[in-house]
């Protein structure tokens, strides 16, 4: 049976995914996800940001696929879409250059909206429906304590993105979730409940943002 029928999907102890995601967003490495039979991210209308010194992923992609990155400096290029929504290296139901494939392919694992709570568009049918499936265990209190940690983090900063100054809080949904599992530490022994510290914590947020 295809794994995308079955109700609920092991996501792993929770403090072990999320250190295992900070390792990865800090080496580029990536992300070893389980993703079975799902290829939502490949199919979900995503575009896909190539950074300067992925040359092997640049040489491998049709240059008049490649568009130059808004915003950003020269080298930096974004891949998009098809008329069905499908990344044009996506062919017969796999990746054309999955040992090339970009940075950002790489680190992408759906489970930060699980963990973060963060909804995503709601036009990316098959990445809602594994998020809904993902279940993540917690054999320690640790695990516990990391992720209403990071839930909290996730609540206080899109409830708060106005209090901070422009340009600090994305609004991009995936984004906005690897920013809350960034700062997470800031969160472990807040009460969101009592928030008369905000701007305490908007300054501990900031201050992390721009060493």
């Amino acid at each position: 049976m295809d794994d995308l029928n079955n109700t609920e999907i092991d996501a792993g102890s929770f403090s072990s995914w999320l250190h295992e995601t900070l390792k990865s967003l800090k080496t580029g490495m990536g992300m070893n996800v389980p993703c079975g039979a799902c290829t939502g991210c490949c199919t979900s209308s995503y575009f896909i940001r190539i950074k300067p010194f992925e040359t092997g992923a640049i040489s491998r992609i049709p240059k008049e696929l490649l568009f130059p990155a808004p915003g950003l400096s020269r080298g930096n290029y974004v891949l998009g879409y098809d008329e069905n929504g499908h990344c044009p290296m996506f062919k017969n139901g796999k990746c054309k250059i999955y040992n090339s494939r970009p940075e950002t392919c790489r680190l992408y694992d759906c489970r930060i909206f699980s963990a973060t709570g963060i909804p995503v568009d709601s036009n990316r049918n098959i990445i809602l429906e594994r998020i809904k499936q993902w279940r993540f265990s917690f054999p320690e209190n640790i695990d516990r304590a990391e992720y209403d940690a990071v839930r909290n983090c996730a609540e206080f900063i899109r409830r708060f993105s106005s209090h901070f100054p422009k340009g600090f809080i994305p609004n991009n949904p995936t984004q906005l979730a690897v920013l809350a599992i960034k700062i997470y530490e800031v969160f472990l022994d807040a009460d969101l409940n009592n928030i008369e510290n905000k701007s305490e914590i908007i300054k501990m947020i900031t201050d992390i943002l721009e060493s």
